[in-house]
């Protein structure tokens, strides 16, 4: 009966000692992964947009604005994000988008993709997400 008793002190010590360790180890690991920046647990939504010219060359300079509705588009109002232009290559990066589609209003001189390939399909969540239009 003595062994019994000591065996179950040295148990009840031995789950006491490690058990409160592995569930404070856990707890710290939960919490500091909640306490991060959500920027850091996911990968930003990209949109690259090449614009291109009547016979396919990359056009530098050019405006393009992105829209999340048709009615924003239309009035060219309430953009999702400031009006960029491209660059040598033709293009532009917008980050931290929704995944949602977007209506693209491109624009160089007078020139612009109205009527030709303006609303994206939508957007893949974490990814450079690539989209040509061109302007003529």
């Amino acid at each position: 009966m003595v062994h019994e008793g000591v065996r179950a002190n040295q148990l009840r010590i031995w789950m006491e000692k490690y058990f409160s360790k592995s569930v404070l180890w856990i707890l710290i690991f939960l919490l500091s992964a909640s306490f991060q920046p959500a920027e850091l647990r996911f990968l930003p939504t990209k949109l690259k947009i090449t614009v291109l010219n009547e016979l396919g060359n990359p056009v530098e300079g050019a405006e393009v604005t992105v829209f999340a509705t048709k009615d924003d588009y239309r009035a060219e109002t309430n953009a999702v994000l400031p009006t960029d232009k491209t660059d040598e290559n033709g293009q532009v990066l917008f980050k931290g988008l929704d995944p949602i589609p977007y209506y693209i209003h491109a624009d160089n001189s007078g020139q612009s993709n109205i009527g030709a390939g303006v609303l994206t399909s939508e957007l893949k969540e974490g990814r450079i997400n690539k989209v040509n239009t061109v302007i003529g």
